[in-house]
C-alpha cells in the first residue's frame, strides 16, 4: 500500500463528492416543480429521493466487494461514468417508473465510488489525522448543500427539472475524466471480498454501530426531504427565496463538516455523535413552528445543518476503528446506511405529510432523532470485539 497522501488526491476526492452530492440531493430543491410537472403529489414525488437511496443501500456493498480486487483509479472513474449516465437517463426519463429506474442507475454509480473516496483516504492518512481528512474528503457532499443543491434548484424553477439533471450529467463526466487522469494508476489496497462483506453483516455488534448513520440522518431527512414545499405553503417562498434558504442551510452543512473533524479528533467520535444526536431534537421540533421572520428561519436552518452534518467525519473514523482491517467493507456498508437514512426519512416524512400535513414534518423529525439518541447509547454500551482506535 501506498504510504502519505499523494498531492492533490484529497481535494480531487472532495470534487467528485460535490458532483455526487449534488445530484443525490437535488430533487431535495426541486421537489416542488418536479412534482407538478410529473402530475405528483410532494408525497408521493419524495419517491424519487427514496428510490435513489434504496438503490444505493442495497447497491453499494455489493458492488464495492465485486469491485475490491480493481486498482482505485479504475473502480472511482467508472463509477463515476454510470453515475453520469443514471443522471442523463434521470433528464431524459419519459414517465414516473422511468425515472426511478434512472436514479438507480445513478445510485449504482455513487456507490461504487464515494465509499473508494473514504477507504482511499483513510488507508493513506495517519491514524491521528484520520477524521480531519475524511472531513476534508466529505467536505465535497457537504458542499453540495452549499452550492450544488441551491444551483440546482435555481435552475429547475427557472428551466425546468431536467435541464437541472443536464447540469449534474455535464458535472459527472468532467469528474470522470479526471479521475481517471490524476488517481495514479495501481492504488491498490487489502482486497475486499464478498466473504468479507457476509463477515461484516453477519457481525451484529458492528452492525448496530454502522447504522447509526441511518437512524440519524433518517430522522433529519423526514423534514430535510420537504422542505421545498414546506418553505413555498408556510414562507410564502419562491424560487429565489427557496434557493437562499438551501444555500443558508448548505452553508452550516459545510462548517459542520468541517468542524465535526475537529470536534471528533479532539472529544472522540462517541462523545461528539451523542451530543449531535441530542442536539437534532429540539432543532427539528422548532421547524414545525414556521413561519418566522426570514432572518429567525434562516438562522435556524443553519445551526440546524451544523449540528446535523457534524457527525459524518466522527462517525467514519469511529468506524475505522471498530471494523480494523475490515474497514473498506465497513464504509461501503456506512455510505449504503446514508442512503437508507435517506430513503426511510424521505418515506417517513411522506407518510407524515399525508397523515397531518406539511407543517407537521419537524416534530416528525425530532421523535426520530429520539430513536437515534437511544441507537448510539446502545452501540456505545455494546461495541464490537474489535475496538482499536475507538474511544467507545
Amino acid at each position: 500500500m501506498s504510504t502519505g497522501l499523494p498531492k492533490g488526491l484529497v481535494p480531487l476526492l472532495s470534487a467528485s463528492n460535490f458532483v455526487i452530492g449534488m445530484g443525490a440531493f437535488l430533487v431535495v430543491g426541486m421537489l416542488a416543480p418536479l412534482a407538478r410537472d410529473m402530475g405528483m403529489s410532494p408525497a408521493r414525488a419524495g419517491w424519487v429521493m427514496t428510490s435513489y437511496a434504496i438503490g444505493y443501500a442495497l447497491l453499494s456493498p455489493l458492488l464495492v466487494s465485486l469491485t475490491g480486487r480493481f486498482g482505485r483509479r479504475r473502480v472511482l472513474a467508472a463509477g463515476m461514468a454510470v453515475f453520469a449516465a443514471g443522471c442523463a437517463a434521470s433528464a431524459l426519463a419519459p414517465s414516473e417508473g422511468a425515472l426511478y429506474a434512472a436514479r438507480v442507475l445513478a445510485a449504482a454509480g455513487a456507490g461504487m465510488s464515494t465509499p473508494v473516496t473514504a477507504a482511499v483516504a483513510a488507508g493513506l492518512a495517519p491514524p491521528e489525522k484520520r477524521a480531519s481528512v475524511l472531513a476534508m474528503v466529505f467536505f465535497g457532499l457537504t458542499l453540495a448543500q452549499v452550492l450544488g443543491v441551491p444551483a440546482g434548484s435555481w435552475v429547475a424553477y427557472a428551466f425546468g427539472w431536467r435541464a437541472a439533471f443536464w447540469l449534474v450529467t455535464g458535472l459527472a463526466v468532467l469528474a470522470a475524466v479526471a479521475l481517471w487522469l490524476r488517481v495514479p494508476a495501481g492504488l491498490r489496497f487489502q482486497a475486499v471480498t464478498l466473504r468479507d462483506l457476509g463477515e461484516v453483516l453477519s457481525d451484529g455488534r458492528l452492525m448496530l454501530a454502522i447504522l447509526f448513520t441511518a437512524s440519524f440522518l433518517g430522522a433529519i431527512y423526514v423534514p430535510y426531504t420537504y422542505l421545498s414545499p414546506l418553505l413555498e405553503e408556510t414562507m410564502g417562498l419562491g424560487r429565489d427565496g427557496v434557493t437562499i434558504a438551501l444555500a443558508i442551510y448548505g452553508c452550516g452543512a459545510v462548517a459542520g463538516n468541517l468542524a465535526g473533524g475537529v470536534l471528533a479528533d479532539r472529544l472522540g467520535p462517541g462523545r461528539t455523535l451523542t451530543l449531535l444526536a441530542i442536539s437534532q431534537i429540539p432543532l427539528m421540533a422548532l421547524i414545525s413552528t414556521l413561519p418566522w421572520g426570514l432572518p429567525s428561519a434562516l438562522t435556524l436552518f443553519v445551526v440546524w445543518a451544523l449540528f446535523g452534518w457534524s457527525f459524518i467525519a466522527g462517525q467514519q473514523a469511529r468506524l475505522v476503528g471498530l471494523a480494523g482491517a475490515r474497514a473498506p467493507v465497513a464504509l461501503a456498508l456506512n455510505a449504503a446506511a446514508i442512503y437508507v437514512g435517506a430513503a426511510v426519512g424521505a418515506a417517513l416524512g411522506g407518510w407524515v405529510v399525508a397523515a397531518f400535513g406539511l407543517r407537521a414534518v419537524g416534530l416528525g423529525g425530532a421523535v426520530a432523532a429520539l430513536v437515534a439518541v437511544v441507537h448510539i447509547a446502545l452501540s456505545l454500551r455494546h461495541p464490537p470485539v474489535d475496538r482499536r482506535s475507538a474511544d467507545a
